[in-house]
């Protein structure tokens, strides 16, 4: 563990941040074992439980589900035309990438269906007693609603670096862009010409301006969400990082939150 902070001073409330790198945790400040709302970054486990569904021949990626022409790739890569909330549908299914809560709860039901168990229950048998999670509670919304711990969200980044619940090329297609081109609005940060996503993680590509740092590469995944919370992956450095807080997300994290990202980088970051 390293024992030097990285600087959380413009954060006047308690926050927790952690970083690890494939083989185990090197560095946490704050509780690490405090749970905090997740927010939507609950979006990247959620999608973790659909992607070990489609390995188990449960689900298609191709398959039809939710709008008229819609499959549950476009519901993991916001393309399925639903807006933010609600059940209007705004686009046809890949013409636009609409980020939507909806589209995540379609895909949960959808999920329900295939594998015959409530969406709580799988998460609980795949994700949380697969990765060994201790804090994780996923009985909220698969949009929004989980709530867990830095110590968790870690090893969800552990896996996202080198995965062991889904195979390798399955991995790769999650974290590679899907239907490229796309703009679309990423809340907080506006509209994106390139609005990248893969199935179920948001892609940071060339984006700007954008809640990862400067030297954040172009493949980094995760997400962030609206209680001030953050998982990011980065690969190409070898690298996972997440931060939880008791304030929702805000100008002071729009602000700080790539100079942290950077400082952790420059610490811990591997490779180029």
């Amino acid at each position: 563990m390293a024992t030097d902070e990285i600087p959380t001073d413009a954060f006047d409330f308690p926050v927790a941040l952690g970083v690890s790198d494939p083989d185990g945790t090197v560095h946490t400040q704050g509780d690490e074992r405090a749970v905090f709302p997740l927010a939507s970054v609950s979006k990247p486990i959620a999608a973790l439980g659909a992607l070990m569904a489609v390995d188990r021949g449960l689900v298609d990626l191709d398959e039809p589900a939710g709008p008229e022409g819609a499959t549950v790739r476009h519901l993991l890569a916001h393309t399925a035309g639903y807006g933010f909330e609600g059940e209007d549908v705004l686009s046809k299914p890949g013409a636009r990438r609409i980020y939507s809560n909806t589209g995540f709860e379609v895909l949960a039901a959808h999920v329900e269906q295939a594998t015959g168990y409530d969406y709580p229950e799988w998460i609980e048998q795949t994700v949380v007693q697969g990765l060994e999670l201790t804090d994780l509670d996923v009985e909220g919304s698969p949009a929004a609603g989980y709530r867990g711990s830095i110590r968790d969200l870690l090893a969800v980044g552990r896996e996202l670096l080198e995965p062991t619940l889904i195979p390798e090329a399955l991995w790769r297609e999650a974290t590679t862009v899907q239907f490229p081109g796309l703009s679309g609005i990423l809340p907080g940060y506006g509209r994106q010409k390139n609005n990248d996503w893969g199935l179920g993680f948001e892609i940071r590509g060339d984006k700007q301006p954008h809640w990862t740092g400067k030297g954040s590469s172009p493949q980094t995944f995760g997400h962030f969400g609206q209680s001030g919370s953050f998982l990011w992956v980065d690969p190409a450095r070898s690298l996972t990082a997440a931060f939880l807080g008791e304030e929702p997300f805000g100008a002071v994290h729009q602000e700080n939150w790539p100079a942290l990202t950077d400082a952790v980088l420059e610490r811990f970051g591997q490779g180029t």
